[in-house]
């Protein structure tokens, strides 16, 4: 047995011993390393010296229906100043607004994409979707012919909501094959937005903490070729019966079937004042015939040669090919909105992008503390509604019996 000096103890340590003991501490400072390698690729909460770091689309300036951005903390808040986000000022209007970062690839990484949205009033139609692209080389140009990697968020128009989420693949913009659900409701109190993007072709998708998607890239996205097509060479058999009934080939129209629905009424006599010159020629009136049955079809029975519904053989796509990368990207170097709004007046608040949970969570945090003060104060308001509508009917109701005294 060897005896070496501890230095990180008084005295002397079986070397065995000293050395599995550094090997314990090696890992606790390499787990103690990794906890803290996670890293924040952009993060805004609007506070001073914002608009140095987002610049204002002009991309539908020359038609003059380019919105305008402010500062605001809408109707409802806890701390105004913290509470501030940028809003859309304007009615009927497009709004555009982006931010550069280093660029940066997600290849590897699990990707979280967060923002807080609040509508001040119903949008009518709409959205409040977030995009996130490659480095703009000019962003006053961004608008919706802007390259993009993701758009994710709500979208509304009339009756048709959805939260938005669309992955580009190849140049194309390619929608989730079924919508998700839409949160956003005109209630004037904020909501939270969180997508994650994993290495493993995933997605889940986060409203106010609650998931409502989780699923794979692969099956839920036509991103990707069909793995296998009709046969074009294929062909359906000529005597492919796929008719599963048929008209029963010994059914017979009764003899005294009577199909005439209107006949002329025998019982019927020319005036005797009728004077043909004068009237013109007489024509007995028409009745509804009593003996009418009713269209005449023959009996349907089961088809004995039906095969059922013909489809041809599948084969392998030539064109499918396989991709394990769908998810990852060269190149995220902007997030923007670039929105068209019937109603303004949406309010964006503490923005992030990163790949630690940890720093996402932080700002869900903020948004619990505001969300719990705007319902607070939305009952409120509801409660004096509902009690000012009472009186009003209360009102109503004794002006009605005075009249009736």
């Amino acid at each position: 047995k060897f005896w070496v000096q501890d230095p990180l103890r008084d005295g002397r340590q079986p070397l065995a011993k000293l050395l599995s003991s550094t090997m314990r501490r090696t890992a606790i400072c390499l787990s103690s390393l990794a906890a803290v390698s996670g890293k924040v690729y952009f993060s805004e909460t609007f506070g001073d010296g914002w608009e140095s770091r987002w610049t204002a689309s002009e991309w539908k300036k020359s038609d003059g229906t380019q919105g305008t951005w402010k500062l605001s903390a809408g109707k409802w808040y806890g701390n105004e100043e913290e509470d501030k986000g940028v809003q859309t000022a304007e009615d009927s209007r497009f709004f555009g607004l982006s931010a550069g970062f280093e660029s940066f690839s997600n290849a590897g990484k699990e990707l979280i994409i967060q923002y807080q949205a609040k509508y001040e009033k119903d949008i009518e139609c709409g959205g409040g979707y977030v995009k996130i692209g490659p480095k703009l080389s000019d962003p006053t140009t961004f608008g919706d012919p802007t390259p993009y990697n993701i758009m994710f968020g709500p979208d509304k128009c009339g009756y048709t909501k959805r939260t938005h989420l669309i992955f580009n693949y190849k140049g194309k913009n390619v929608l989730k094959k079924s919508d998700l659900a839409y949160k956003q409701e005109g209630d004037g109190t904020s909501h939270v937005y969180r997508l994650v993007l994993k290495p493993d072709n995933t997605v889940r998708v986060e409203i106010d903490e609650e998931k409502i998607y989780e699923g794979s890239l692969k099956e839920d996205w036509e991103l990707l070729a069909a793995k296998e097509i009709s046969d074009p060479d294929d062909k359906k058999p000529s005597d492919w019966a796929d008719d599963s009934m048929m008209d029963d080939p010994e059914g017979k129209k009764p003899d005294g079937w009577v199909e005439e629905k209107r006949i002329v009424d025998s019982a019927a006599k020319k005036p005797d004042d009728w004077d043909d010159e004068e009237d013109g020629e007489w024509e007995a009136p028409m009745i509804d015939n009593p003996e009418y049955k009713g269209d005449w079809t023959v009996k349907r029975i089961s088809n004995p040669a039906y095969k059922g519904f013909w489809e041809a053989k599948k084969i392998a796509n030539p064109e499918y090919v396989d991709d394990d990368s769908l998810y990852k990207y060269d190149d995220f170097g902007f997030i923007g909105f670039d929105l068209w709004q019937v109603k303004g007046n949406t309010i964006f608040d503490n923005v992030i992008i990163t790949d630690d949970a940890a720093e996402a969570d932080a700002f869900v945090k903020k948004w619990k503390a505001l969300s719990e003060v705007e319902k607070a104060k939305k009952k409120e308001e509801d409660d004096k509604k509902a009690e000012e509508a009472k009186a009003a009917a209360d009102s109503k109701s004794d002006d009605d019996d005075d009249d009736d005294d």
